[in-house]
């Protein structure tokens, strides 16, 4: 039989909501979809680089936004 934790704690305080709710604020959601199996390779990638999945993308995203920049400016020339 599991025990029961003591204390009197019953959820989130008003504070910590709004911490939580001010943090929260500074960020947009993009949504991407993709099938569950792609979703559980870059969730196992992003942990294999000790990263977060949304670090991960976000890693990603400016490596190839750079990456497109250095392209644009050599095609350019």
């Amino acid at each position: 039989m599991s025990e029961e934790k003591k204390g009197t704690h019953k959820g989130l305080t008003e504070a910590r909501k709004r911490a939580n709710k001010k943090y929260n604020d500074k960020f947009v959601e993009v949504k991407v979809r993709m099938i569950p199996e792609r979703r559980t390779i870059v969730q196992e990638h992003a942990a294999s680089m000790n990263e977060s999945t949304t670090a991960f993308i976000n890693r990603a995203i400016d490596e190839t936004m750079a990456r497109d920049q250095k392209n644009k400016k050599s095609d350019s020339i």
